[in-house]
């Protein structure tokens, strides 16, 4: 049985089940373990978790009076906060999404040669020059523009070597988006992302053998990988070519609106804006990436997952990024009330629920189906999605391929 508790009542004996958190707000490699060593729980205590789940079936449970709760009750709570985002922004596209994603591919390579380039200068010490990163933002804005899921989508499926260059283009795309979403002007926009492109160049400061480790980090280690955004805003303010807005992203964009961020601990509206947006996007292009120490997860299952979290993001920018990407973002692997199952190729520009669907599975008879894009937005209630599930509970190893028509 699970439960979900305060970092505060976690105590000795408690088998830990998952950190309500992203993979880089804690030290532990694994989130599933038998909690035993007095030094691991103070690991837990002074990370910025705030709560966590431990299993009373394999551990100890709290005790009587200790406030908890149930999978159900966080369940329900997460879906609230979701179907209040529903209603998506009419979207007039100007293209289609197989055809964005060609382009996006191409530009993909060249935004991550760019990205090489100029955070291999920083990696080196050497003076910074960001004129590509203007053009680089222009591009990938005229191509959100065209189709906001194209390549917010394709960002996505980088390999874990290639993860923070990728993960900046990621970023970019994300804060174009919602900074749109949220009714900012174009200059604004092309800010925020530019603030996206640059916003972890701090890792430069992290030794490789470090920031790729596939195995648990030592205490040392994750205090190191925490110094980045410090890092970051020293680079960018001593490079005198960035606008105050890019370096508070930077510098602020782990930051929680419950105080329990860094590197300053800042709360609430002391976080500006731009980085509560650069937080959202950070997180949710980090927990859907491959790392060298994590599997993504599935992208639904990411923003589920983010909703459950109290206290990490402003509740306007959430709201607002679920319409951006969708309450199933396109790569997200669901199942109909028909029985079949399917990947998310596309959002529908009236409805989050009812995106276009590629069935390819029978829940039912357990095996393959012909394939067969469905818009769901059409069927008039005739079919629909009831939840989210696992490739890997499945053992499907295809599914990014379904939606993109790219080989793995």
């Amino acid at each position: 049985m699970l439960k979900r508790i305060a970092v505060a009542d976690v105590r000795i004996g408690m088998y830990i089940h998952e950190f309500c958190g992203a993979w880089m707000d804690h030290p532990f490699w694994k989130s599933k373990f038998l909690l035993k060593s007095a030094k691991d729980l103070q690991r837990i205590k002074v990370s910025s978790i705030g709560e966590l789940w431990i299993d009373v079936s394999k551990g100890l449970d709290v005790d009587a009076g200790v406030p908890s709760v149930s999978p159900e009750e966080v369940a329900a709570q997460a879906e609230a906060k979701l179907l209040a985002a529903v209603q998506a922004p009419v979207v007039s596209l100007a293209m289609s999404m197989e055809d964005e994603v060609r382009r996006a591919v191409k530009l993909c390579a060249r935004s991550k040669a760019a990205i090489i380039s100029m955070f291999s200068d920083a990696r080196m010490g050497q003076a910074l020059h960001f004129g590509q990163a203007g053009e680089l933002v222009e591009e990938i804005s005229e191509s959100v523009m065209r189709h906001p899921n194209a390549l917010i989508s394709l960002a996505r499926l980088k390999n874990a070597d290639e993860y923070t260059y990728m993960h900046s283009v990621a970023v970019c795309a994300l804060m174009i988006a919602l900074a749109r979403n949220l009714g900012l002007n174009e200059v604004q926009v092309r800010e925020a992302g530019l603030a996206g492109l640059l916003h972890d160049i701090g890792k430069m400061a992290i030794p490789n053998a470090v920031l790729n480790k596939p195995g648990k980090l030592s205490d040392d280690e994750f205090a190191t990988v925490r110094d980045h955004p410090e890092a970051g805003s020293r680079m960018l303010l001593e490079s005198k070519q960035v606008s105050a807005l890019v370096l508070d992203v930077c510098l602020h964009h782990h930051e929680k609106m419950d105080g329990s961020g860094y590197p300053h601990r800042l709360v609430g509206e002391q976080i500006s804006l731009y980085a509560r947006m650069g937080a959202v996007c950070d997180v949710y292009d980090a927990i859907t990436s491959n790392r060298p120490y994590k599997q993504g997860w599935d992208p639904a299952e990411s923003i589920r997952k983010m909703a459950e979290w109290k206290g990490h993001f402003d509740p306007v920018v959430f709201q607002a990024f679920v319409k951006t990407v969708g309450i199933y973002p396109v790569g997200s692997l669901v199942r109909l009330e028909s029985g079949r199952i399917g990947v998310v190729i596309e959002q529908q520009a009236k409805s989050l629920l009812a995106p276009k669907v590629k069935v390819f599975f029978s829940a039912k008879a357990k095996t393959p189906i012909p394939q067969e894009v469905l818009d769901l937005s059409k069927l008039g209630g005739r079919d629909k999605i009831i939840g989210r599930e696992s490739a890997e509970t499945w053992g499907f190893r295809h599914v990014d391929e379904l939606w993109s028509g790219l080989a793995n």
